[in-house]
Parts: C-alpha cells; structure tokens; sequence
C-alpha cells in the first residue's frame, strides 16, 4: 500500500510541475498520510498546491491533474497562492494548524514551517464548524431514518470530521491532543466529560469490528448527537 501510494505521489507531482512549470512553489502532503498513518481504505491524500497566484489560466492548467487525481480517489488538492498562505491563516487557523503539525514536502519550499499562525477567529472557526456539522448530520439522518443501512453509513462516515474537531476543541483548552481517533475521544471524554461510548462504537463498526446488525443506529444516532453537543457547548462557553 505504501508502495502504491508513494507512485501515486510521485505521479501527481510530476502532473503539477508539467501544468504549472516555474509558478509552482510547493507541494505538500498533509494529514495520516504524511504521518505514516495512511490506510487506503479510510485514508485520503490530502494535498497543499501553493502557487505563485491562481488565476483562470492556472486553474485551467491544473483541470487534467484535478480530474485525474479524482479518478484516484482523492479530494482536490487546495489550491493557494504564496500570499494567500501568509495572509489567511486567521479564517483557516484549524486547516493550518493540521498542516503545519503533519506535513512533508513533495517539491519546492516548505512554507508552512515556520508559518505564524492568527488564532484570532480559531474558537469562532471550532464552534461554527462544529454547528455546521452538527446540522448537516442532522438533515442527513432526517432523510435516512427510514433506512438503517444508510444511517449507519451516514454516522461511520462522519465520525473521523468530528474527531479532528474535538482535537482542535482540546487545543483551545490547552491540551495537547492527541492524531490518534480513539485517544481524542478518551481525551474529550476527560476533559469535557462526553460518552466515548456512540464514538467507540461507530469506530468499530467502520474498522469492521462489529457487524453492522449488531448496531441499532436510531438510538446511537441520539446518543451520538447528545454527545457532539456537550462539546460545542464546552467551546461556545470558552472566553471569546
């Protein structure tokens, strides 16, 4: 798998520089993968493209190696110019506090290293995406209810996005939290006094450790959301 996932690296680095050429400034991995964490059945490779500016021509450029890198199974790459990388990182203090603390370079400079990071808005940023995943988890399952298949899929895919804000909601409280799902949640279950349990639970059943029949997912659903609203209320509560 590593093997695999390293050509495939390889492949879109050398896609980028012969789309971009010299107003290419860097490349960067981040996330599981660049921490050795990559499992290519939960795993994306995410990817930091920083370019010189980003205009129609370098979007046009960048349309083959976007589709292609779809057709691999993987998000976009985020697409920032070098003056966009220095100047918001206040509205986006949680996606570069995640790239600057797991990241390796692939081409050019490594801008986000030494990168100061605005933590003006990052409570405001936590909170509001929190709520907003919060509701559309909510309007998901109102239309999945009636299907226990697609409800469950629903929770067992949404569980890794709450994860990655319940760490940056422990930073905000001075813990030093930890990459690792199930460490978070035990980390939130002490320090804001949540249930790990629905967490455990939906963990398991997207790693394949329980069947899905073995799952009633209407009232994890409640138990789940119960559990994700103790946190947004612990962050709303925080000194603004």
């Amino acid at each position: 798998m590593a093997v695999d996932m390293e050509k495939k690296l390889n492949q879109l680095v050398d896609r980028l520089k012969k789309a971009h050429g010299e107003s290419l400034t860097s490349v960067i991995l981040y996330g599981s993968a660049a921490a050795g964490d990559y499992d290519g059945k939960f795993s994306d490779l995410n990817i930091l493209c920083v370019l010189k500016q980003v205009t129609p021509h370098e979007l046009a450029a960048s349309t083959p190696v976007v589709r292609w890198w779809h057709e691999q199974g993987n998000p976009s790459p985020l697409m920032l110019s070098d003056e966009e990388v220095r100047g918001a990182t206040d509205c986006f203090a949680i996606e570069f506090h995640d790239i600057r603390e797991r990241h390796r370079v692939l081409y050019g400079e490594d801008v986000v290293r030494n990168l100061e990071i605005d933590d003006s808005f990052y409570r405001a940023q936590v909170e509001y995406e929190l709520r907003a995943k919060l509701l559309r988890l909510r309007h998901k399952a109102a239309e999945a209810l009636a299907d226990s298949g697609l409800l469950r899929s629903l929770m067992s895919d949404s569980v890794s996005t709450f994860c990655v804000l319940f760490r940056h909601a422990l930073r905000l409280v001075g813990v030093e939290a930890s990459f690792e799902k199930r460490a978070v949640i035990h980390q939130a279950q002490e320090r804001f006094g949540i249930s790990a349990a629905p967490f455990e639970k939906l963990l398991d059943l997207r790693e394949d450790k329980i069947k899905p029949r073995e799952v009633d997912p209407v009232p994890l659903l409640e138990e789940y959301m119960k559990q994700i609203q103790v946190v947004i209320n612990a962050v709303d509560g925080l000194e603004k």
